[in-house]
């Protein structure tokens, strides 16, 4: 699933108190699960220099690369900060660990040969679903819109609670984002 779709989705299941720092928490958890990967890829791509192809076919795939993205994308570690945050009953931190977890919900099914080790640090096993979010030779073609769909519905659902202009404006630029990432996957790199 796109991040936009991530941050849509968890805002709109774990931000529904209406507070928006509550809100706020949801899309920050949403995103730190892809987060190290916007910083790595951003620095190797636009700070070093580094080809795509070697950031996303070698880079991607080193065992530094790897272990940073297990540790931010362990149910572990995340199901374990949740569990604390609802013993504590913080709602800021229930929002951010669920919506962080349920973005881990959603990558687990849908990536092929690109997942992460979900289980660290109990094992580097990493699941190869397969279908993919992304990747139309396992499904994309039926996913993607898909998960267009739950996006429209999770800010459908996130406008209707009026949070002011700010939050609809974010709102609507991520519903923007996911609709653009997914029309260029199905209308622009099609087979020739």
């Amino acid at each position: 699933m796109n991040t936009p779709a991530h941050l849509l989705i968890g805002a709109a299941l774990f931000g529904r108190n209406g507070q928006k720092s509550v809100v706020w928490a949801a899309f920050a958890g949403a995103l730190l699960p892809d987060l190290s990967l916007y910083l790595l890829a951003g620095t190797a791509l636009y700070v070093v220099g580094i080809p795509p192809y070697i950031v996303f076919n070698e880079l991607y795939f080193s065992d530094t690369w790897q272990t940073i993205f297990a540790i931010d994308n362990s149910f572990v570690i995340w199901g374990l900060l949740f569990g604390i945050a609802c013993w504590r009953r913080t709602p800021w931190a229930i929002a951010l660990t669920g919506a962080a977890l349920l973005h881990l919900c959603f990558d687990f099914p849908l990536h092929h040969d690109d997942g992460r080790a979900h289980f660290w640090p109990f094992t580097n096993w990493v699941f190869e679903s397969p279908i993919s979010y992304w990747d139309r030779d396992h499904g994309a073609m039926w996913f993607a819109p898909l998960g267009a769909f739950c996006a429209c519905v999770a800010a459908i659902s996130m406008w209707r609670r009026r949070l002011g202009w700010a939050m609809t404006g974010i709102v609507a630029i991520l519903l923007g984002a996911e609709l653009w990432v997914v029309s260029q996957w199905m209308f622009f790199f099609t087979d020739s």
